[in-house]
């Protein structure tokens, strides 16, 4: 439909892959030597400079194979919650993916017990299938990187500074997927378009009980109930520090915008200084 084409162009300029006269930009050009969604490819770019590259490969290919979280049988759904409950990341889903690939790995790599990764998978209630295909997509995502030679850094996972990296890698590529909660009770008005969506039933947060206000995600479901997937927390500051300020100008008028107005105008001075330091 020529809407659908229209909206994936503009999506496309945001994301800076186009240049004035509509083509692929220099930048566009080596997002598209990744077989990943554009957000996708332009938040592993982003990496690079924010140095979480091994951490933003492994949520890439995460994200990328199919949904890790089995449907658990009837009467055990609270057992499945309790054991992903041990992979749970206070930052949100992301990093709570990457802590299951790197438990998947580590599982996988005892050379102690063959077979022990499909059996780590059963008790867990995770699709080892799903898992695999993560580790070769990663693999595949590495060759790539290392082949337009771009660097790959240290894995670091864990520390604070990690943390709000892979935060702002992420917020790089989906700065147009940012939904916030309205009323304290986990209905997310998402700021793209006046559309109400709950956290999918899979979020590590649903097990946990905790209901952030501004989050960003990875894809909006209708077929799954109106829910969001893969979402982990973000912060209004963050969020206005990184966004196109012509993207977000083009947002729809709403409560969130306002808010939002309020922490960019607060930070346009320093913003100002730190470009006349420049």
């Amino acid at each position: 439909a020529p809407e659908s084409l229209m909206q994936a162009l503009e999506d496309l300029d945001y994301l800076a892959a186009l240049d004035n006269d509509g083509n692929l930009s220099e930048f566009g050009i080596i997002m598209s030597e990744f077989p990943l969604d554009p957000q996708l490819s332009k938040s592993l770019l982003a990496s690079c400079e924010f140095e979480c590259v091994d951490e933003m490969l492994t949520i890439a290919a995460m994200v990328t194979a199919p949904s890790c979280f089995l449907h658990s049988p009837p009467g055990t759904e609270e057992i499945a919650r309790s054991r992903w409950r041990r992979f749970s990341h206070p930052a949100g889903d992301h990093f709570t993916l990457i802590n299951v690939f790197n438990a998947f790995q580590a599982a996988t790599a005892n050379p102690t017990h063959p077979g022990n990764s499909e059996k780590w998978c059963r008790d867990h209630f995770l699709s080892c299938s799903a898992l695999s295909m993560a580790g070769m997509i990663r693999a595949e995502l590495v060759e790539i990187m290392k082949r337009i030679e771009l660097p790959i850094s240290e894995p670091d996972f864990g520390s604070e500074a990690n943390l709000l990296s892979i935060k702002k890698a992420l917020l790089s590529g989906y700065f147009m997927h940012i939904a916030r909660d309205v009323d304290g009770s986990g209905n997310y008005l998402m700021l793209t378009h006046k559309q109400v969506a709950q956290l999918h039933p899979f979020s590590s947060y649903d097990s946990t009980r905790r209901i952030p206000e501004w989050v960003l995600f990875h894809e909006f479901s209708i077929s799954e109930g109106n829910s969001i997937r893969v979402v982990s927390e973000i912060s209004p500051h963050l969020f206005a520090e990184l966004v196109p300020q012509y993207y977000f100008s083009n947002l729809p008028p709403s409560e969130s915008k306002d808010i939002l107005q309020e922490v960019i105008s607060h930070l346009a001075p320093v913003s100002a200084t730190k470009e006349e330091q420049k």
